[in-house]
């Protein structure tokens, strides 16, 4: 067995080699290079596709989540209601707009965020919730809808892992004001580089956000307001345009491979849950063992790639020294931190390699 890798890119541009050469060369062709129709194109295609009245592309999934902060109107002392387990990027861009940071706990079961915690940690103070679809999994974004609307607070999803996931058959950008993506190209619909967008149903935010993007011009010489150079590159655009349609189908399987993964991995190992009402994407499949270090290094010794997503928790990172958190502020994030294990999973993974994967899991376990 060759070595099986935790994601494999190459294998996805394979698939449909044809279709993304052609899009790139479509695009050096015609020499646009800076938004144009090949943004708008995809812009328009990935609003249908999450049934979502505007998609504003952007530079990455970052800036992505720094426009859903500005469109909420947080500034300077607002605190912003995020969880500890996910990338730095989500509070880098609270810090960007001057809010300040406060977590929340998850739940054991799926990584995702407390709603019980969530509903005690609201305060005057508060102004906007940035719920992480972790994984590729949405919790229950009708109830935090209601507890959002109930305290008047702004409402944000980084779905940065969750192209294509759903709450009771909506995606995001449905429950939330606004819905933050990244296409980096490990993701569920990634790009050649870097690239994101949001998505919203409100035509005054989508407005705004379209200036902020492109230096604030409604012209290409006539500045409304003061904005940033987040534009989406169109040949990434392009790339994103012939990758979207199959989306759905690499969607599907994914959800087939964790299925099959549930079936058959060692029940000593904890596998991921999926809630009622939640369609999982899967973006990582996420394994718990107390033993994961042990767990990690054979699996690496026998040719299987593995990954950690992630092994520390933001309110332990150094660069959160000034907040003044605490190792136990957050139990259930800090257990999980030292449990969890990524294992490859990617549309065009093979049964052999699969049932590779699973066996080597046994042999661990029942060594």
């Amino acid at each position: 067995m060759n070595k099986i890798p935790l994601v494999d890119l190459k294998a996805n541009y394979l698939s449909i080699k044809t279709e993304i050469d052609n899009a790139i060369q479509e695009v050096i062709d015609n020499t646009a290079f800076i938004m144009g129709k090949y943004v708008r194109q995809f812009e328009e295609n990935f609003a249908n596709f999450c049934k979502a009245k505007h998609c504003i592309g952007c530079s990455n999934g970052t800036t992505a989540v720094h426009l859903a902060l500005i469109a909420s109107g947080a500034k300077k002392g607002d605190e912003v209601i995020t969880v500890p387990n996910t990338f730095i990027a989500t509070t880098e861009c609270i810090s960007y707009v001057g809010g300040k940071i406060s977590f929340v706990d998850v739940e054991q079961d799926t990584a995702l965020i407390s709603i019980e915690q969530l509903e005690k940690s609201i305060n005057p103070k508060t102004k906007a919730i940035i719920v992480v679809h972790l994984y590729g999994q949405m919790p229950d974004m009708k109830q935090i809808r209601e507890i959002a609307d109930d305290n008047d607070i702004f409402l944000i999803e980084d779905a940065a892992q969750a192209h294509a996931a759903e709450w009771n058959g909506h995606q995001p950008g449905f429950y939330g004001d606004i819905a933050s993506y990244s296409f980096f190209p490990a993701k569920n619909l990634g790009c050649f580089g870097d690239g994101g967008a949001v998505v919203t149903n409100n035509d005054e935010i989508a407005g705004n956000l379209r200036l902020l993007v492109n230096h604030g011009r409604s012209t290409k010489y006539e500045h409304l307001i003061e904005g940033y150079n987040y534009r989406l590159d169109a040949l990434q655009a392009s790339i994103l345009n012939a990758k979207l349609p199959h989306l759905k189908d690499w969607t599907e399987l994914r959800r087939r491979h964790a299925s099959f993964y549930n079936e058959n991995i060692a029940k000593e190992i904890i596998t991921p849950t999926e809630l009622e009402g939640a369609k999982h994407v899967y973006y990582m499949y996420e394994i718990r063992s107390k033993n994961r270090d042990e767990l990690m290094n054979y699996l690496n010794e026998n040719g299987i790639s593995c990954g950690i997503h992630y092994p520390i928790p933001l309110h332990l990172q150094p660069a959160y020294k000034n907040y003044d958190f605490k190792r136990t502020n957050f139990p259930v994030s800090e257990k999980l931190a030292k449990e969890i294990l990524s294992i490859p999973i990617y549309p065009e993974i093979s049964e052999e390699q699969k049932k590779y994967i699973v066996d080597k899991i046994k042999q661990f376990v029942y060594k």
